[in-house]
């Protein structure tokens, strides 16, 4: 989810928290862990950071290792390592209780998108991504923020967010019920797909669809359960060649390899360089699919440029290349 959604989320569970008789009968307690679940609920994004330093280290790390097995352990004994010492007298079991269901609530929400997490590392590397709520829901924000403001009126905070959770279970089961109904949708145009990939929006019927079956990929969007197939692409295994061996060393695309389920790769040859280009099929725009991997190389396969991330225009790319246009 966004930042914004895990701050309202850390709040909701703060105020939940007062339906714990310990917290609610100790200020210095339920001051705590309010403080407690709205850092636990942003704490394992701290590896944003990354994109400081570049886009490949970004992709390959971001809900990676902060969103693992052992770091939803560890993130509640540093949080209690800074807060506790500043309020003594809280009661320290559960303080960490709230704090650790505050970072386990951001790793769990964080799966039902499309992008997903790493939270069964060290386990498996593989992304948990179940694609049913879009980075930024507005409903989700939408019913936070209403009960958050219920909160400040003088409603009790513990019933009103009891009562926000169980509408959120309702909506998530909603969003997985409308997604069964677009695979099904999606099947009934492409019976022999193989996988179906559903990436949704912040408008609710709308989806979009990357699917396949052993020879083709297929782009479209869902309305509903109305499917419009887009594009369709021939399914040709990378080969094993020496330009795209090359390039699958640099960086850039092995950071995109690492992270993206379904694409498509070009190769172009030019009098003085190469460039291969990998798209992946999940995010259609407006006719143009903003996520790729770029690698210039010269014709002795040496690096000269790469570049992967979102990128809107052509322009735009050969300007983040910067190197050899076209």
């Amino acid at each position: 989810m966004d930042t914004g959604t895990h701050v309202v989320m850390g709040i909701a569970l703060g105020g939940l928290a007062t339906l714990d008789p310990v917290v609610a009968s100790n200020s210095a307690t339920a001051t705590s862990v309010l403080i407690a679940t709205i850092a636990g609920s942003q704490i394992p994004d701290i590896d944003t950071v990354l994109k400081l330093r570049n886009n490949a280290i970004y992709i390959r790390n971001h809900r990676g290792v902060t969103h693992s097995i052992p770091a939803v352990l560890l993130w509640p004994l540093i949080l209690l390592a800074v807060i506790y010492p500043f309020f003594p007298t809280a009661n320290l079991l559960h303080l960490w209780g709230w704090t650790f269901a505050a970072v386990f609530i951001h790793v769990f929400v964080d799966i039902f998108n499309a992008y997903g997490t790493q939270a069964l590392r060290p386990f498996t590397s593989k992304w948990v991504a179940l694609g049913v709520i879009n980075t930024f829901d507005p409903i989700i924000f939408g019913i936070h923020v209403a009960a958050i403001v219920i909160w400040v009126i003088g409603a009790d905070p513990g019933y009103t967010f009891l009562g926000m959770f169980i509408v959120l279970i309702g909506y998530y089961l909603l969003r997985f019920y409308a997604q069964a109904k677009v695979r099904e949708a999606v099947r009934k145009i492409i019976p022999d797909a193989t996988d179906i990939i559903t990436s949704p929006t912040m408008k609710f019927n709308f989806w979009r669809i990357a699917a396949m079956n052993e020879e083709e990929f297929f782009v479209g969007r869902a309305m509903g359960t109305n499917i419009v197939i887009y594009d369709r692409f021939k399914r040709v295994p990378v080969p094993k060649t020496p330009v795209l061996e090359a390039a699958k060393k640099d960086s850039n695309l092995a950071a995109f390899l690492s992270f993206s389920p379904v694409y498509r790769w070009e190769l172009d040859e030019y009098d003085d360089h190469y460039e291969v280009r990998f798209i992946d099929l999940r995010y259609r725009s407006n006719g143009h699919y903003p996520f790729v991997a770029v690698v210039q190389l010269d014709l002795e396969l040496n690096p000269i440029s790469s570049y992967t991330g979102w990128v809107f225009s052509e322009k735009k790319l050969r300007k983040k290349l910067s190197i050899i246009p076209n």
